[in-house]
C-alpha cells in the first residue's frame, strides 16, 4: 500500500457516544462507498489521538483495501494508505 496522507471529506454515522463510522468518502471529485470496515484501532501520533479505520471497497472492478484516519482533536479525516 502507498501512503497518501491526503485530507478528504467523509460521510459518517455516529453512535450515541460519538464514535464515528465512515460510510463513503470523496477524493478528487470521486465519491467512493466504503463496503466494509475490517477493523478500527486507536493510536497516538505526536500527542494526537487518532482512529485508524482499515476498510475495503470495490474500486474500478477490483476489491481494494485502504486506511482512513480520523483525528479526534481537530475532527479531520485523511486517506492514509491505499
Amino acid at each position: 500500500m502507498k501512503i497518501y496522507a491526503t485530507p478528504i471529506s467523509v460521510l459518517v454515522w455516529s453512535e450515541l457516544n460519538g464514535r464515528p463510522h465512515p460510510v463513503r468518502f470523496k477524493i478528487n471529485d470521486k465519491e467512493l462507498k466504503i463496503e466494509q470496515v475490517i477493523s478500527t484501532e486507536e493510536e497516538k501520533i505526536a500527542g494526537n489521538w487518532m482512529l485508524l479505520f482499515k476498510c475495503q471497497s470495490e474500486i474500478n472492478g477490483e476489491l481494494r483495501r485502504f486506511e482512513l484516519k480520523y483525528e479526534l482533536n481537530t475532527c479531520k479525516w485523511m486517506l492514509w494508505k491505499m
